[in-house]
């Protein structure tokens, strides 16, 4: 009984290790929109530019976004903008600090139903913003797909840093920013039924969209899924 226990709290801080975690690192050179950075970091992996300006003032400049290894190509970053706080223009500098996935602690899980959507929030410690949220979100907006575009723009706004989207047999570990498929996690739970376009409890707000009508079978699930883009 010991061993099994044993083996089981293994496999759970295995798979709540699995999902992508934070990387420091600095920017050791520049060519044109690439830069030669001081680890090696997974492809796709986003992180925020900080550049010190000295007298204990630094801010964010830029975005990267890993090509592999230690190259990562440079993207403008669009800050929480307010009209009382400077636009900053700085250049990417070597000697730049450089935090990748400094939002990965902030997930957004698409799933088909409530089954597999509490399991894996339970399994994975990370802090998870509830789909309720995107789902308004998708509605103000009238939009009634998934697409990379409305999960960059949601993720921008709430500061979401990884989006998990379950198939039939994984959990696909998607980054906003770049737009790109980091992992994939295994996903073992048995459960039938979903909620077209995904888990939300919007039946009172929107029946055509979220509710009790859009109740499908799990193959229109994944197809919706198989279709983002």
């Amino acid at each position: 009984m010991k061993k099994f226990l044993f083996l089981l709290l293994v496999n759970y801080t295995l798979f709540a290790d699995a999902l992508p975690t934070p990387i420091n690192t600095t920017i050791t050179s520049i060519n044109d929109n690439m830069v030669k950075i001081a680890t090696s970091i997974p492809q796709g992996t986003s992180g925020i530019v900080i550049h010190n300006y000295g007298n204990k003032l630094s801010a964010i400049t830029h975005i990267l976004v890993s090509k592999g290894g230690q190259q990562a190509t440079i993207h403008p970053y669009i800050g929480l903008g307010h009209e009382n706080l400077p636009s900053i223009k700085s250049n990417v500098e070597k000697g730049d600090k450089v935090i990748f996935g400094n939002f990965y602690n902030n997930v957004l899980l698409i799933a088909p139903n409530e089954k597999t959507y509490s399991k894996t929030i339970k399994t994975l410690q990370r802090n998870f913003i509830h789909p309720d949220i995107y789902a308004m979100d998708l509605i103000i907006n009238n939009e009634k797909e998934i697409s990379f575009t409305n999960l960059k723009d949601f993720a921008h706004k709430n500061q979401v840093g990884l989006i998990l989207i379950t198939t039939k047999e994984n959990i696909m570990v998607f980054d906003p920013l770049s737009s790109e498929y980091l992992t994939k996690l295994p996903l073992t739970i048995n459960s039938t039924g979903s909620i077209s376009p995904f888990y939300a409890r919007f039946g009172q707000i929107s029946n055509s969209i979220f509710g009790t009508k859009s109740q499908k079978i799990f193959s229109e699930y994944y197809q919706g899924i198989g279709q983002i883009k």
